[in-house]
């Protein structure tokens, strides 16, 4: 089995747009479904949610340093497409963040990380 959807909560619909719209749409999702206050993109029976939900905690702030989610692995096809998505990151409001030499799952992979504005977390794994 694999994962549904996964369903970020986010401060800034628009400024989660530009950034994980552009990730997920360079991985292969296509934008499936918006409503006012969120956007799901999916890739075959996955979907990615990212939402503004008017139901959070005003100034709770998400970090990756808390308890909960710490990041999310996405597959890369190659190194070389990992090396182009770290190109162009800056302008879709990502920065490319410093990983250990060591992967915890495999020595034999390529990784890159990213973090967007919000402080949430990619991990690219070829």
């Amino acid at each position: 089995m694999s994962i549904h959807h996964l369903q970020l909560w986010v401060p800034d619909l628009g400024r989660a747009e530009q950034s994980w719209g552009w990730l997920l749409e360079a991985l292969g999702y296509k934008l499936g479904r918006s409503w006012d206050h969120g956007r799901v993109w999916r890739l075959g029976e996955t979907g990615i949610v990212i939402e503004a939900s008017p139901d959070m905690v005003p100034g709770m702030l998400h970090s990756r340093l808390r308890p909960g989610m710490n990041h999310v692995a996405f597959h890369v096809e190659s190194p070389a497409r990992i090396a182009e998505l770290l190109a162009q990151a800056p302008d879709h409001g990502w920065r490319s963040v410093d990983a250990d030499n060591g992967h915890k799952l495999s020595a034999e992979v390529t990784i890159a990380y990213l973090e967007d504005r919000d402080g949430f977390e990619v991990e690219l794994v070829s």
